[in-house]
């Protein structure tokens, strides 16, 4: 979707930077915060205005609804049940698509009769195609919520993981901060200059989703019969890839278990072949959305840094979770942060 692309993202950082900024600036310093309520809502404030612009206030309610409503699908259940039975997991799911769409629908036909359609991601696929025309409404209604949700679900997972190593290696943490010095004062004046500087934050950031992708497990469906290795694998057959134990395979990356962000510093920017780092997926199925992620991501590490010291408070490591989608997060994360003064 061209609204997704790394040209698109690049143009509207100066949106993006001020949430991650205030993100900082509201976390209560000198005491334990579970922190990835805030951190999601945060991302899905950015997420949702990316998408939708001025409608976001009105959409970012039944998004937060709607995320809910496939974590509470996917919680672990004593019985398996087939699909087509209306468990209340389903028809609560069932319910949050159809009030999202409900409060879509009156902002696409508004937004089609003023002839305004926006240069959000909403504008774009309301723009009609010079070969085929607008897009019917019901095939928008019909994407926008998955897309929605993706923009800070697992954006969120990953933001986790980042923060527990800024707390937990303090001297890339404060390698980040000086980096992000160079940010502007005010949030709304950064771009996309001012976010390709920040290279060892980024490094920071693709070596927490090398090491814990939040998406550990890839399904990929076979068109036809293929031979991988000493295996034949049917057409049709379904395919699971694994990207956690793929990034750490020690004849693609040195020291594989090693947190080393400076791995990502070369000039290639990547010690990897394509193909081999998976968190955004790879190929015509890669995530979409990478380039919105990985423009969030670092500024939330890089504006957090920025202003505090993190540190986890005594007690009992976070522990692994699967969540949503096969999703590897980490449960009750708590962190303290002291200002940087």
């Amino acid at each position: 979707m061209r609204g997704l692309r790394a040209q698109a993202v690049a143009a509207r950082i100066g949106e993006i930077a001020p949430r991650t900024a205030r993100f900082a600036d509201q976390w209560p310093t000198g005491q334990d915060v579970e922190i990835l309520p805030p951190v999601r809502h945060t991302l899905a404030e950015i997420g949702v205005s990316y998408l939708f612009s001025e409608d976001a206030p009105t959409l970012l309610p039944y998004a937060a609804q709607l995320f809910l409503a496939r974590e509470v699908l996917v919680r672990p259940s004593r019985w398996v049940w087939p699909r087509w039975i209306p468990t209340p997991a389903r028809r609560f799911r069932t319910r949050q698509q159809v009030a999202f769409t409900d409060a879509l629908r009156p902002i696409v036909r508004r937004r089609r009769s003023s002839g305004r359609l926006g240069d959000d991601m909403l504008g774009q696929m309301l723009q009609p195609s010079p070969h085929h025309g607008p897009l019917p409404d019901e095939a928008i209604l019909d994407t926008l919520p998955g897309i929605t949700v993706a923009t800070f679900e697992t954006p969120s997972r990953a933001a986790g993981w980042i923060l527990l190593h800024l707390a937990r290696h303090p001297e890339a943490a404060s390698r980040v901060a000086a980096e992000a010095a160079s940010l502007p004062v005010d949030p709304a004046a950064t771009t996309s200059t001012h976010l390709g500087g920040l290279r060892y934050t980024q490094a920071l950031v693709s070596e927490v989703l090398r090491l814990y992708p939040p998406s550990w497990l890839l399904t990929r469906r076979a068109p036809r019969q293929t031979q991988l290795a000493d295996y034949t694998i049917d057409a049709g057959s379904t395919v699971l890839v694994c990207p956690y134990t793929a990034h750490r395979d020690a004849r693609e990356y040195s020291e594989p278990d090693r947190f080393q962000p400076e791995r990502w510093l070369g000039d290639s920017g990547s010690p990897a072949k394509p193909g081999v780092f998976l968190s955004f997926g790879t190929g015509p199925h890669g995530c979409e959305g990478a380039a919105l992620a990985m423009a969030m991501l670092t500024l939330l590490t890089a504006q957090t840094a920025r202003r505090h010291h993190l540190s986890e408070p005594p007690g009992p490591e976070p522990s692994y979770q699967v969540t949503t989608l096969e999703g590897l997060a980490t449960v009750g994360l708590r962190l303290r942060a002291t200002s940087r003064g």
